[in-house]
């Protein structure tokens, strides 16, 4: 019997927190491995990693075009998330465009299988409970940029998948971990809990889970995911509180117990938001696209993935020692320096 063929995998955003963790399952899976890159990309979530390097831009397609070529598998986690931009023209090139893009690519190289890495932001929450895969959502329901461009290019993904091409949506929730190093803004959470930045919070509830599991889940859905289907890649619904509770248990530090009334928040975020506009043009303590999404608690079900795919996402206090030992040692590098 001749061996198996050797996959190859293309993973669009594996210098990001998320995609450098798709890239670390596929490796030890056997694939071989391609990354789609910007120029001057940030390599540091790569490092010491056997992967092949392709420099580009999803936003040109040829550049697309030419990562794709050759690709059993693509994994497409590329997003420019940000909360708040001056200029949103660039995130909806990257996020909706971009997809496009890599859609269009795959479908023409003939690519197995693809794996669209949307967010659990582009789904429906009902009031009070629960979001799952099919709660309804639209456009004037997301707040923000991101998430509008989120939300359209899970669009572009499901009417890919209709036409024939044979992409799986996964809608990861709050991923934590080590690696993240730009950071996200629940690493920023972290960041400013360990650097006693954060005297005060705004009550609200996430979806935690591991960025290994939710690495895994992208696996399973290449591997046992129905075309066009969406599946939640999901940990533990916690409030802001709870969080904040077993960081401070884990790292010995007190956690804040000031809670800021939604209305503070709005106001503050406000001001914050007009002087970044006007004076400094980098983005505000706090944006008013949080505030927002704060009023709403993001408590999601993974049962789906759990029942098709065979996710099975672990406790998340494991994952939670990960990002604060990487946060610390990130802390002390910088301290040395």
């Amino acid at each position: 019997m001749a061996p198996e063929k050797t996959r190859t995998a293309l993973v669009t955003g594996a210098n990001g927190f998320v995609g450098s963790h798709v890239a670390r399952a596929l490796l030890a899976r056997g694939d071989r491995v391609r990354v789609l890159v910007r120029e001057q990309a940030d390599l540091r979530a790569l490092a010491g990693l056997d992967v092949e390097i392709i420099r580009g831009d999803l936003r040109y397609f040829d550049s697309v075009e030419r990562a794709v070529k050759g690709c059993d598998e693509v994994y497409h986690v590329a997003a420019d998330y940000r909360l708040w931009v001056t200029d949103p023209a660039p995130m909806y090139a990257t996020n909706v465009e971009g997809t496009r893009h890599v859609l269009r690519a795959a479908a023409a190289s003939g690519v197995v299988r693809i794996v669209y890495t949307s967010t659990v932001g582009a789904l429906g929450i009902p009031h009070g409970g629960i979001g799952k895969e099919d709660t309804p959502s639209s456009l004037d329901d997301m707040p923000g940029h991101y998430k509008r461009s989120k939300f359209m290019a899970e669009q572009e993904a499901l009417a890919a998948a209709k036409s024939g091409v044979p992409v799986v949506i996964v809608n990861p929730s709050t991923p934590i971990g080590a690696l993240d190093f730009k950071p996200t803004p629940t690493g920023r959470i972290i960041v400013d809990f360990l650097n006693r930045r954060m005297p005060a919070y705004v009550e609200t509830g996430l979806n935690l889970v591991d960025v290994e599991d939710v690495a895994r889940g992208h696996l399973l859905a290449a591997e046992r995911g129905r075309i066009g289907e969406k599946y939640i890649l999901g940990g533990e619904n916690v409030t802001l509180r709870d969080f904040l509770g077993r960081l401070a248990s884990i790292s010995g530090l007190p956690a804040p117990v000031l809670r800021i009334p939604y209305a503070v928040a709005f106001g503050y975020a406000l001001g914050a938001e007009a002087f970044a506009r006007a004076v400094t043009r980098r983005a505000p303590r706090a944006s008013l696209t949080e505030v927002r999404m704060s009023r709403k608690r993001m408590f999601f079900d993974s049962s789906k993935a759990q029942a098709e795919l065979g996710y099975e996402p672990k406790a998340i206090e494991g994952a939670l020692r990960s990002a604060i030992e990487f946060y610390q040692s990130q802390i002390t590098s910088r301290s040395a320096a």
